[in-house]
């Protein structure tokens, strides 16, 4: 299994990215996807997650209304719309699957909010 992040960046507050997840090595289309994101010195947690069929979705409170996560299966590729940023958003954002028993990690992708 193997999960690549792309996309993260330096942005303003107020502004958007969009991190992308190619993953590969398992048969994408029938499993669950998530992202997660950890801020220095905090623990790592879920933001969104997304089923497979792609019509099904969860946020956190936090993100809610600003982040939007959707999937290409075709593509094996899972994508997280990031809006409205704000300084708090400053995180490694970790692409993730849950693949029989095992949890797989991408590398993360950092974005970070500043003025």
């Amino acid at each position: 299994v193997q999960l690549v992040e792309s996309g993260g960046g330096l942005v303003q507050p107020g502004g958007s990215l969009t991190l992308s997840c190619a993953a590969s090595g398992f048969t994408f289309s029938e499993y669950g996807m998530y992202w997660y994101r950890q801020a220095p010195g905090k623990a790592r947690n879920v933001v969104t997650s997304i089923n497979s069929r792609g019509d099904s979705t969860y946020y956190a409170d936090s993100v809610k209304g600003r982040f939007t996560i959707s999937r290409d299966n075709d593509k094996n590729t899972v994508y997280l719309q990031v809006n409205s940023l704000k300084f708090e958003d400053t995180a490694v954002y970790y692409c993730s699957a849950l693949v029989g028993r095992s949890r797989y990690w991408g590398q993360g992708t950092q974005v970070t909010v500043s003025s």
